[in-house]
């Protein structure tokens, strides 16, 4: 197969059919904008197909995503997209940067979910933007694309609060990004994981995402695998 393209965490490789491409998920670990690198070998395999569940449940929720079907244990069919070159992070639950940057105790859970925009360059470590950033930057063709990033971001955040409490988890934070496919309709693309996410434990309050490899919490391997265990049996 022919690579079209690679980044931290997934490989994008060329298909036969100019608006499809194959999307692998990597064993790659890393945080801190790319300062703390590693590997777990298995790990792509599992994000593949917690991606590959939520996106499905996502779309019956009539919520658009890349997603066409997953064709190998690390590997799925999407459907080739420009990815605008923003992330949207949906916080419910104080953690990470915004404690830092507000002085919010980690855990304090915020009256409303918050929707924020990060400028997707790894040069500048991903800088938060507001929307007059966005549009200087040209990062989105008009500001009405922007409130569409904004609904999408708070449509996937009730289904997914719902759809993880449901497997005893409480959803924290989590990033995703979007793209514009051949008809130029803004669609989910990426992934959503617990690399994406932060997720804790109801009964417990283990972290179970990406914050374990972050701060050398514990198995990073086994939490992904218990989250994807949860999901499996409550389909």
């Amino acid at each position: 197969m022919e690579l079209l393209y690679e980044g931290k965490a997934k490989k994008i490789y060329k298909t036969d059919n100019p608006n499809e491409v194959i999307c692998e998920f990597k064993d790659s670990l890393t945080a801190f904008n790319g300062e703390k690198v590693d590997k777990e070998s298995g790990k792509g395999e599992l994000n593949c197909e917690i991606t590959t569940l939520i996106f499905q449940a996502l779309e019956k929720e009539g919520i658009p995503t890349h997603l066409i079907k997953q064709i190998d244990k690390n590997k799925q069919l999407v459907k080739k997209v420009d990815i605008i070159p923003i992330e949207v992070v949906v916080r419910n639950i104080a953690a990470g940067s915004l404690c830092k940057r507000l002085g919010l105790k980690e855990g304090e859970k915020l009256k409303f979910p918050i929707v924020e925009f990060y400028y997707k360059n790894d040069e500048l470590n991903d800088p938060l933007i507001n929307d007059d950033h966005a549009m200087i930057l040209n990062l989105v063709d008009n500001k009405k694309e922007l409130e569409t990033l904004r609904e999408y971001g708070r449509k996937v955040n009730e289904f997914l609060i719902n759809f993880f409490d449901k497997v005893g988890l409480i959803l924290v934070d989590f990033k995703i990004e979007f793209g514009k496919d051949k008809d130029g309709n803004i669609i989910l693309a990426d992934e959503i994981t617990p690399d994406s996410c932060r997720l804790w434990d109801k009964k417990t309050g283990k972290k179970m995402d990406k914050d374990l490899f972050r701060f050398n919490l514990g198995d990073i391997k086994e939490a992904y695998k218990e989250v994807l265990k949860r999901l499996k049996d409550a389909k």
